[in-house]
């Protein structure tokens, strides 16, 4: 099974997630002076949405430049999109905006302030995701 990438911005909101998964995970940093994650192997990047109205600047400029590091985007292999429904078009938007430009699939997305069901959900989905990745690559 693969690892989780993820970026959490100052409220912890993903960060909590991540941790209610308990599952092998590695933090994109807040700040550009602290060291980025090298994922040694497959992993899914969970990305929360901070866009504008118009939908720009959706994807936090940290995982702009983690995904820009070669070595990094060949081990994506999915994104996990995290946003507000409130705002509409523009909910869990980075996870389409990543998912076109590395051309891996969205999982899934959820509202910032995680439910039960959700961690439910998200665990089963990365479980049944990661088995079928392993199929395909045998």
């Amino acid at each position: 099974m693969g690892g989780l990438v993820y970026y959490s911005s100052a409220t912890g909101n993903t960060a909590r997630l991540v941790a209610a998964l308990g599952l092998k995970s590695a933090r994109i940093p807040l700040r550009p002076s602290d060291p980025m994650p090298v994922p040694a192997g497959p992993f899914v990047l969970i990305c929360p949405t901070f866009a504008d109205g118009a939908g720009r600047g959706a994807v936090p400029k940290q995982v702009i430049r983690f995904l820009n590091v070669p070595s990094n985007r060949v081990f994506l292999r999915g994104v996990i999109g995290a946003g507000n429904r409130n705002f509409g078009a523009t909910f869990a938007l980075s996870a389409d905006v990543i998912a076109k430009k590395c051309n891996v699939p969205v999982l899934t997305r959820f509202e910032l302030a995680e439910t039960e069901l959700d961690i439910a959900r998200i665990r089963v989905g990365l479980d049944k995701f990661w088995r079928t990745q392993c199929l395909i690559t045998v």
